[in-house]
């Protein structure tokens, strides 16, 4: 499992978990994302592609910081004080998750860390995320204005995105370069296979559930 933290580094911004939902609203979960308190979001997918594209989300504009947690996760649905049911979920995961943000909410640059029992595969998943994170971080509101409208292995679509922005497609052709954007989606897949790398062997049916802590309560 992969916990996806995510931390609002610009808080003079205003609140801006909810554009960033719409932009994780796609993306196969186990636990959706949502806000876990305030400024902070979180979710938990079994997809390491998703894991990715969640981390990428949040590294747009240098808004957030992002922690992945990678390892088991146990679920249990539980009801709060005030009568709303939801899921705890606790475990190693959600440890490393813990200790990932902390250390993505003190870096610097490219603020994403990954924490995994496997630490030195952590570090390669997490340099090559550095790396793409910088990438979309770079990008301009023009740039974004047309990568935005782009389907990853759609051809013959700077046409049509030249046409709806009122622009020539040479235009949309130098903003897909400098923005970087066919390297990033090849890219995409040697993030995800890393971030596999760090999950622990799977020991037997049990293997998911833990009572380790620190717990985490998402409500639906």
């Amino acid at each position: 499992m992969y916990v996806v933290s995510l931390d609002q580094r610009r808080r003079e911004a205003g609140d801006l978990a909810p554009a960033l939902l719409r932009r994780l609203g796609d993306l196969g979960t186990v636990v959706p994302f949502q806000c876990a308190r305030a400024h902070a979001v979180q979710g938990i997918t079994a997809d390491p592609a998703a894991a990715v594209a969640a981390a990428l989300a949040g590294l747009r504009g240098e808004a957030w910081s992002v922690g992945i947690g990678v390892g088991p996760v146990g679920l249990e649905t539980v009801t709060g004080a005030d009568g709303r049911s939801g899921l705890r979920a606790d475990g190693p995961g959600t440890v490393q998750a813990h200790h990932a943000a902390a250390a993505a909410a003190r870096t610097g640059r490219v603020p994403v860390c990954v924490a995994a029992e496997d630490a030195a595969a952590a570090a390669r998943a997490q340099a090559v995320l550095r790396l793409l994170g910088r990438i979309v971080a770079q990008r301009t509101a023009a740039e974004w204005r047309v990568v935005d409208l782009l389907v990853p292995g759609a051809r013959g679509q700077q046409k049509i995105v030249a046409g709806e922005l009122g622009i020539t497609p040479q235009a949309v052709s130098k903003a897909v370069a400098r923005a970087l954007w066919q390297e990033e989606w090849d890219a995409r897949p040697a993030a995800a296979r890393l971030l596999e790398l760090c999950e622990p062997p799977r020991t037997g049916p049990g293997a998911q559930a833990s009572t380790m802590n620190p717990s985490e309560s998402i409500h639906s």
